[in-house]
């Protein structure tokens, strides 16, 4: 066996171009000539694994044979982004893939555009465990990340005259050469009266100048049995491959629409699976170590990102009683010593619960270990609060009604020995108002934790122009302390730099302004003001906000107002089956569609709906973003990174006192930041009181004339009744006090055309909200995980890079 030194010393052997020659005829077996750029992406990028395949297995070796603490973290998402730009700027190679190229005769930026992107994830939730994945290995803290291999990820969004038009995304179509196959890991789950079994795919993620290279490991589901070739000889081909395909659907797409049983039951099988096969995957590695199953609390920190790994209560009781013979209240010891819980959202439809019926079905022992911990749990609070049925009621595991359901939250509240919100406004809502009880119960298990980004990703690969620009004014140590963006305030007077700083903004702008022409074909002037909302689509985000502002801003162009002029961009998917998110859609695209052919608005006015929103497409879009719109209802959204990534890269926010937008003002300085609306204890209180939209759009005029015209069919072809569900939720139900807060909004946005005719101002603001980003890296937020509730300490990798 060759040792780890004599591996290295062979995959470093030669150049990279070399390397990328040997790749293209060994791995691709093509010849140069015969060779597309998909060939020379897939080369250079097992190029670039083989240079990091020395610390990914010295890694392991090191966790292995030491025994570490390690944070496992349990996620649905992981919306990771390409690979190879990022290894390439981790691993310090990026000007050496760039002489290698053209050693080559090939474009770098090309080549990075061939990379499909992993479509794990939704949005935010997925992106943000992608930083944290990055900011452990970063930091160099033992950490393994667990998720679903999905075949075909989140739908690929395109955008036409009638708005969102769905399509399978299959980013696996051309091959993965970031992932290895680990067959000999294969774990088997029951899934109701079928057995499922798991194989892990892992892929390295790289830390920043360091050695560490941690785990990110997917699950891929199969059949215990393939093939039924006694199906096969009786001529009953479909029944031979029937329980193939039955077991691999749980891997085959993320997020079936749960509108009907069958996603449903999809939803919450995918759920059991991949957590079942984490938590047997850690056994292994905890025997692998010599260690007892009682020390699986001390090995392991175990996160729940959101409520979707909550079953990992139940399943991690079931494994250590059931499997591996310990009794309940040791075993109860070890799960909630070993797990905690994160949550994401304040929305009640988005704390899972699951039908009691359906839970019987698909995981009856589960469900006979969650009515044990019920029962216990109710019987502590019985003897604490003597006489409060209705308390016992509200914090029960399982929500009595016409129909019983398990709820999950719940379920990962009790549990785990912490929760967490992941902005200050968030966390004090939880233990206010959403998980008020049970923080009252254990006041010590909650805390907040505000998320991060990483600023290898969103500053020093996504925009390369102003990671120079840092690099030459303060160092590049900014990469691994994003707090030493604080230095930049001794150039706030500097003129010289305000030029260069505007120069590298502009270039950023022209960039995307280039891709929105070659892409839609819509000219946008670079000059304009980049007014930008990219996001999921949902009402709470308010993009219905936005786009009736956008018409009335139209109305008093058309009417010969002088305003500044806004390019306004839009992009995020609408749930295939959330009918008036998509709705929402379609009255962007109408918008735009007049707006843009309207000779009235005289280059004053674009607007632009950017199909397929991901991180490549983001990448390209913070980084040339002037205005950042995050208007959510307060209270609503629970803390929101896209936010963090736009005012890191320059952007100034016109928002709500919502999510992480309280810390960024804070942060940033009021005249930094264009406040508007109702807070979250005034939303309550209107809500309270019985909020009628109508007292609030009777003494908006502009707001009705908005309206008005969107009902006439102007932005729909004449077709008065397409925009009508719309309309009739703002005008009657208003479930999230959009008209409320809408003539504050123009206001703000007045404010918004007066500050940017200043160019000097805006250019310094501009740098303050980079200036002032520091605290908003995804390393702060995995410090304070690592410090306040896993307990993990740093353990650093063979010799520490320059």
């Amino acid at each position: 066996m060759p040792s780890n030194e004599t591996a290295m010393s062979v995959a470093a052997q030669g150049s990279l171009a070399d390397q990328i020659r040997r790749h293209l005829f060994y791995s691709q077996a093509k010849s140069p000539a015969l060779a597309n750029q998909h060939d020379f992406y897939m080369a250079l990028s097992l190029a670039v694994r083989d240079r990091l395949l020395q610390n990914w297995v010295e890694t392991a070796e090191a966790y292995t044979t030491k025994g570490v603490r390690t944070a496992a973290y349990l996620s649905a998402e992981y919306l990771l982004g390409p690979h190879l730009d990022n290894n390439l700027v981790n691993l310090g190679l990026r000007q050496e893939a760039e002489t290698a190229c053209e050693e080559l005769g090939l474009d770098l930026e090309l080549l990075l555009s061939c990379e499909p992107e992993p479509g794990l994830g939704n949005g935010g939730l997925g992106r943000l465990a992608a930083c944290f994945q990055e900011s452990l290995a970063s930091l160099e803290l033992p950490a393994i990340g667990y998720g679903i291999r999905y075949e075909f990820g989140i739908f690929r969004q395109s955008i036409s005259h009638n708005g969102q038009q769905e399509s399978t995304d299959a980013w696996l179509a051309q091959g993965n050469p970031w992932e290895v196959i680990r067959p000999e890991w294969c774990y088997p789950v029951q899934v109701g009266q079928h057995t499922v079994l798991g194989v892990a795919h892992d892929t390295p993620i790289t830390g920043y100048g360091v050695r560490t290279a941690n785990t990110l490991r997917l699950w891929s589901a199969m059949a215990p049995e393939a093939f039924d070739f006694a199906s096969f000889n009786a001529g009953d081909y479909t029944r031979a491959v029937l329980a193939k395909v039955q077991s691999e659907t749980l891997s085959k797409v993320l997020y079936p629409n749960d509108e009907l049983d069958q996603g449903k039951r999809l939803r919450l099988s995918q759920q059991i699976f991949f957590v079942s096969c984490s938590l047997q995957d850690m056994l292994r590695i905890l025997k692998k170590q010599g260690l007892p199953v009682s020390d699986f609390h001390r090995k392991f920190a175990v996160q729940l990102n959101d409520t979707h790994p909550a079953i990992a209560v139940a399943e991690l009781m079931r494994l250590l009683i059931d499997q591996e013979g310990l009794g309940w209240d040791q075993a109860w010891a070890i799960t909630t010593a070993s797990l905690s819980y994160t949550n994401h959202t304040l929305l009640p439809e988005a704390l899972e619960t699951w039908g009691v019926e359906l839970f019987e079905q698909l995981l009856p022992r589960q469900l006979a270990i969650i009515y044990e911990i019920n029962a216990r749990f109710l019987r502590m609070v019985r003897l604490r609060h003597p006489g409060r049925p209705e308390l016992l009621a509200r914090v029960s595991l399982i929500e009595e009604g016409e129909k019983q359901r398990v709820r999950m939250a719940h379920l990962a509240v009790v549990g785990s020995h912490h929760t967490n919100g992941v902005a200050e406004l968030h966390s004090q809502l939880l233990k206010d108002q959403v998980l008020a009880d049970f923080a009252q119960l254990w006041p010590d298990r909650f805390t907040n934790v505000t998320n991060g980004v990483t600023p290898r990703r969103w500053l020093a690969v996504a925009n390369p122009y102003l990671s120079g620009l840092l690099d030459e004014a303060i160092g590049d140590s900014w990469r691994r302390d994003l707090q030493q963006l604080e230095r930049l305030e001794q150039l706030l007077s500097d003129a010289h730099f305000l030029e260069r700083w505007r120069s590298v903004r502009a270039l950023a702008k022209q960039r995307l302004a280039d891709h929105i022409h070659q892409q839609l074909g819509v000219l946008v002037d670079p000059t304009s003001l980049f007014d930008v909302q990219v996001k999921r689509i949902h009402e709470y985000k308010r993009q219905h906000l936005a786009a009736l502002e956008l018409v009335q801003r139209y109305l008093r162009l058309r009417a010969g107002e002088d305003l500044p002029p806004r390019t306004v961009i839009f992009g995020g998917k609408a749930a295939p089956g959330y009918a008036m998110a998509k709705l929402i859609i379609r009255l962007i695209v109408g918008i735009a569609e007049m707006v843009n052919i309207d000779p009235a608005m005289r280059g004053r006015l674009r607007v632009v709906f950017l199909p397929n929103f991901s991180v490549s497409l983001g990448q390209l879009t913070y980084p040339a973003v002037d205005l950042s719109e995050q208007i959510s209802t307060a209270g609503k959204e629970a803390s929101g990174t896209g936010n963090m990534k736009m005012a890191l890269n320059g952007a100034l926010t016109i928002g709500t006192l919502d999510g992480a937008n309280i810390e960024i003002r804070e942060r940033v300085g009021d005249k930094n930041f264009f406040l508007f609306g109702h807070t979250a204890a005034q939303v309550q209180e209107l809500s309270a009181k019985g909020y009628h939209p109508w007292t609030w759009l009777e003494p908006n005029s502009s707001a009705r004339e908005a309206l008005a015209l969107i009902a006439s069919g102007h932005f729909s072809d004449g077709n008065r009744s397409l925009f009508q569900p719309l309309l009739d939720n703002l005008t009657h139900s208003d479930p999230f006090q959009v008209m409320a807060d809408a003539a504050d909004y123009s206001r703000a946005q007045d404010q918004v055309d007066l500050a940017w005719q200043k160019p000097d101002e805006w250019a310094r603001a501009s740098i303050t909200n980079t200036m002032r980003c520091g605290f908003f890296s995804s390393d702060r937020a995995i410090e304070e995980y690592a410090t306040r509730i896993w307990k993990l300490e740093p353990l650093t990798i063979g010799k520490a890079a320059p």
